[in-house]
Parts: C-alpha cells; structure tokens; sequence
C-alpha cells in the first residue's frame, strides 16, 4: 500500500502552520510545503546575510525569521516569492497606499493568487490537501474533483460570527469603523470563505469557542476537530522579573478587535501608583488615539519574536480583553513564561484556563471587570505568583508535540476512512 501524501498551503506562515506541517511530516504524510517565501537559518541566504550592516541585517532577519519553514523526511518545500516580495516592498515603501491599496487587500491577492496556482499546478498525486482560510477556495474545488481530501484549518472565529461582532463594535465606537475588518469584508470574499467551509471535508480548529461559531453557521459537529495550539515552552520559560513596578502586558495588534480600548479606559481609571501598562504590538487604531493614554502608559511598537520572552518576564499579568479570537499564541507563550493572565471568552481559552487558577475569565467589554481583576493583581501579589506557577504547569500539559501527536493521529483517521469509501 502506497503511503499517503498531503501537501501544506499557506501563503505566509505562523507557528501553529509550522506545527501542523511538522505534524504531517513526522506522520510520514507530508509530500510538499507550499507557500511564498521558505527561510531556512541554516541556508544559503542566512550566510550571506552577515555581510549586510548589522542594523540592515537584523531587520531583514526578523522579516525572513517569520517565514522559517523545513521540512524534513523528504518532503519538499515550494516557495513562490516573488508576488509576496513585491508586497513587501510596497508596503514598507508605503507605495501600496499611493495605489490605493490597503494592506489588507495586498494580503488578499497573495492569498488567492497562490490558491488559484495550487489549484492549477500542484495537486497531482496528492491523496490530500491542508489549507488555510481565505487560501483553499480554488484548490478545494479543484481537489475534489480529483478525489483528494480536503482538510481545512481555521485558526479564527469564522466569519459570520466576527462579522456580527465586529460590526457591533463598530456602531459602539463610529470611529473605529474603518480598523474593523469583518465589519466591512467584500462580497467576494464573503463568498469564497462560504464555498471553503463547504468543500472542506474536515475542518480544525483550535478552541470551542471557534467551533460553536461553525455550529451555529449550520456545520455539523463531526466535520470538526478541536485541536488547542500547544505552549512552547521549550523557548519560552520563566526569568526573574528585574524591578518591582507593577505591570501590565498586552502584546499583539494594537486595536479594537483585540478590545485594547476597554483595557486603555480600565487602566486610565484606576491610576495605580508605581504601575504602567505595557503595550507591545502593530498599532492599528486610528491616527493619534494611542497619544491621550499618555501617563501609566508604555507603547512599544512590533518587536522581534525572539525578544518577547523578555517583555512577558518583566510583567505581573498579561491583559487581553479580545472581541474576535480563536486561540491566541500569546496567551500560551505567556503561560510558558509563568505569567497569568486576564482575558475573555471570546479570546477561545476557556478550553485551557480555569478561570481563578491560571488566570481570570472576564466578560467582553466589560471595563469595570477588567478593572476589579487589575487591581486585585495589584494588591495580591503573593497570589498573583502563584498564579503564575500554575500558568506554567498548565502549559507543561499544552506542548507542541502534543499538539501535533493529535493532529497527525487525526489526519489519519481520516485519511482511512476516505480509503475505506466512507464519508469522514
């Protein structure tokens, strides 16, 4: 019997498609990984990179360090760069904004223009596809036409649900409108994340809270797997913390969708002596909010993934009142570092939190909660460390590895059931 292949699409890159490609491989079910640009530190290009000035190096370094892929067992690696260096470059020159193009919408065409050429050009002798929202439409179709297995991953609420949220929050805050994208998705676009729940023949997920917005989107249950991301806890774990203020940590996008707002408003009201709140992340509230949130308040733009352990060591508690998640590798790399954390539902962890033991649940724009849990941080420390402990532990029980043993011992189960002639 012939061992089965699947191919791994995804334009970018991010840990948890790292992860699931490593799943896929060390399951001997990986053929090829497709994607843009494929950065191996042990490369031709790392060596060459010694030679640029050191300030020049280490920007372009982080860049390619977000695009790390390598794959192992003999699959092989599909880089299709030069649509998504274009981007790049148009971006950080700011050209796309002279064209007319929001960032969003230069993410979109990578997107499907690397779907469409999947669909075209890489999918014979595949028993199965794994591909990514908003970059499985034209594969998808195509694949099913050709009997491959269809296997989806969606990382984030689905649509419908974000949309109502977010649309929501938009008439809550007129000024936040534009920074909401679900609120505004083309029609499109709409349609091709419609067509890719559809043709999926699985679909993971990796919180409850994801898969109930597919249940109510009309999904049946057994077409879905919850798999939580894993903690990585192998680079990411406790370090003293070098002063005694008291801080407060968010990392991630700096916007509304993240509800940094209701965080800004809590903390703004509680004027905690001897305490800041840290904000690490891409702002993405419109021009100048950031500026009244001067005083307690410490903004820090997007930093190197590698630094990150530094900044969550030098925090009490890590803050994410979030509208629209799925499950936040922040909060597990947090964990990993023996932080707690304050969140909400709609952050997806409640499959891995206990709310009072690792950190504290709250509900969504609820200023006054967040409020009462900050200031119960403040005032029990002690407890507050333990906290911490117990986040660590936690995220002991969450590695990668497992995350993957469950992914791969997943995938075959349907790999077998679509050779048996059944309906996975």
């Amino acid at each position: 019997m012939s061992i089965p292949r699947i191919s791994l699409i995804h334009p970018m890159g991010n840990p948890n498609s790292r992860e699931a490609a490593l799943a896929l491989s060390e399951a001997g079910l990986l053929y090829e990984i497709i994607t843009t640009i494929a950065y191996n530190p042990k490369g031709w290009v790392s060596r060459y990179l010694n030679l640029l000035p050191k300030t020049i190096k280490n920007r372009v370094a982080d860049e390619l360090g977000r695009r790390t892929w390598i794959a192992s067992n003999g699959a092989f690696i599909r880089s299709h760069p030069w649509q998504e260096a274009m981007r790049i470059a148009l971006i950080r020159t700011g050209l796309n904004k002279h064209l007319g193009f929001s960032l969003q919408e230069t993410v979109d065409f990578i997107y499907a223009a690397m779907d469409r050429h999947v669909s075209q050009h890489h999918l014979q002798g595949l028993d199965g596809v794994y591909a990514y929202e908003d970059g499985a439409y034209a594969t998808f179709k195509a694949a099913k036409q050709q009997g491959i297995l269809c296997l989806y991953d969606l990382p984030i609420l689905f649509y419908r649900m974000s949309r109502d949220i977010q649309t929501q929050e938009a008439k809550r805050f007129p000024e936040f409108a534009s920074v909401l994208q679900a609120a505004k998705e083309p029609a499109w676009k709409i349609e091709r994340k419609e067509q890719e729940i559809n043709l999926a023949d699985h679909i993971f997920v990796a919180s409850s809270f994801v898969q109930n917005s597919l249940l109510e989107a009309g999904v049946n249950r057994e077409k879905i797997s919850v798999i939580p991301f894993g903690a990585p806890i192998d680079y990411f774990y406790p370090k003293p913390k070098t002063d005694k203020l008291f801080r407060a940590l968010f990392v991630g996008r700096v916007g509304p969708r993240k509800g940094v707002h209701y965080l800004l408003q809590a903390w703004q009201q509680l004027q905690l002596p001897e305490a800041e709140l840290l904000i690490v992340g891409i702002n993405e509230f419109p021009e100048g909010y950031l500026d009244k949130y001067g005083d307690g308040v410490r903004y820090v733009p997007s930093v190197p993934h590698a630094s990150l352990n530094e900044y969550y060591s030098s925090a009490n508690v890590l803050v994410l009142p979030s509208l629209v998640e799925g499950l936040p590798l922040v909060v597990l790399e947090a964990m990993a570092c023996g932080i707690p954390i304050i969140t909400t539902p709609n952050a997806g962890v409640s499959d891995i939190i206990t709310n009072g033991v690792e950190g504290f649940i709250v509900p969504v724009r609820d200023v006054e909660a967040v409020k009462q849990k900050l200031e119960w941080c403040y005032s029990h420390t002690i407890e507050l460390a333990e906290m911490g402990q117990s986040a660590r532990k936690q995220a002991e029980q969450l590695t990668w590895s497992l995350y993957r043993q469950r992914l791969a011992s997943r995938v075959k189960q349907l790999l077998s059931l679509g050779n048996s002639g059944e309906n996975p």
